[in-house]
């Protein structure tokens, strides 16, 4: 089987934007680095199903927000950006059952809703700002919103690194935002990204500052603490900073990225998707490990490193959910999204 996966990042050193890699399932192998777009900042991304393609980005001149681009599988064409003053957004989400694209503002403290045009360009539906309380750590000076995503039952939730928070909102056919509920974790957790279980009655909370993931149960727009794990070796002292987080389908296995640790946690799922139970924590073979993805049936992880510039690929155990390296020095420029398509 071939797959294609999207990849972006920062554009600071090498990167030229937006690009994607193949994976040959039966070769074990990732190759054909090829560019789609020239984007400015594209550390987020997603993909519509009906060619349209959706980047965080920025103009260079202080403004910063979403961009629309039509997508064939192989390239990308601008259809517009979305910008307002200051930061760019730093994720990106789309909503097909109301045709809206959610953005999180990490600098700004905002989340972002775009409503999705007939020709898939974007317009400005909706910005929160959150209030400006914040936890203990120097990281946090104020309200830091870094993921928005519609939950199983149809609420956004946005999770605040700043506030150690995460919100959900109702959301209108038109894309306003009504508040619903704030969870809050322990100071200085910094919570990051979320993932549901199938059944949507739990959720798992990645904590960037505190290296760490929390099983929740989660019910109508609420959330409720359930374990707090770390995704580190008791003995690491130095810097990590938790980043991407993934489920599989089959809500047996969770894994978790370490920046700095370099590395990725991997844990067993037991007592109904409650219980985390580490079973490894392995090394990525590359520097600051921003994110990864299930990809090749989830028979794969391919992980992307910002720093090192280079691509691993790992087999996945489907039983006992361990990882085994195939492939570390494939060269991706500034990587922070991986973004598997079909």
């Amino acid at each position: 089987m071939i797959e294609k996966i999207l990849l972006s990042g920062y554009t600071k050193r090498a990167s030229k934007g937006v690009y994607s890699v193949v994976l040959d399932t039966d070769k074990e192998m990732i190759s054909n680095l090829e560019e789609v777009a020239f984007v400015n900042g594209p550390t987020y991304l997603t993909v519509d199903g009906n060619g349209h393609l959706y980047t965080v980005s920025a103009d260079g001149q202080g403004n910063g927000g979403t961009s629309a681009f039509t997508f064939d599988g192989s390239k990308a064409t601008l259809l517009n950006n979305v910008f307002a003053p200051g930061a760019s957004n730093c994720y990106v989400s789309f909503d097909s059952k109301r045709g809206l694209v959610y953005s999180a503002n990490y600098h700004e403290g905002e989340v972002r809703v775009y409503k999705q045009l007939a020709d898939g360009s974007l317009e400005l539906a909706d910005t929160v700002k959150h209030e400006n309380h914040h936890g203990p750590k120097p990281e946090q000076k104020g309200p830091l919103c870094h993921y928005a995503l519609i939950t199983p039952d149809d609420y956004l939730a946005v999770c605040d690194l700043g506030n150690d928070s995460v919100f959900t909102y109702k959301v209108s056919e038109k894309g306003k935002l009504t508040f619903v509920a704030q969870y809050k974790s322990a100071p200085g957790s910094g919570n990051r990204h979320l993932e549901f279980s199938s059944d949507g009655k739990t959720a798992y909370l990645a904590c960037e500052l505190d290296s760490s993931v929390e099983v929740l149960n989660y019910y109508d727009g609420q959330f409720e603490l359930v374990q707090k794990i770390s995704t580190i070796p008791e003995e690491f002292t130095s810097y990590n900073g938790v980043a991407a987080i993934r489920l599989t389908s089959d809500n047996k296995f969770l894994y978790v990225s370490n920046r700095g640790h370099d590395s990725i946690a991997i844990y067993s799922i037991t007592e109904e998707g409650k219980k985390l139970n580490l079973l490894d924590i392995i090394k990525t073979e590359g520097q600051i490990p921003r994110d990864f993805n299930l990809v090749g049936d989830e028979n794969f992880i391919l992980v992307g490193h910002q720093d090192s510039d280079n691509l691993t690929l790992f087999k996945r155990d489907f039983e006992t959910g361990k990882l085994k390296l195939l492939q570390k020095n494939f060269y991706a420029p500034e990587i922070t999204c991986v973004l598997p398509i079909k």
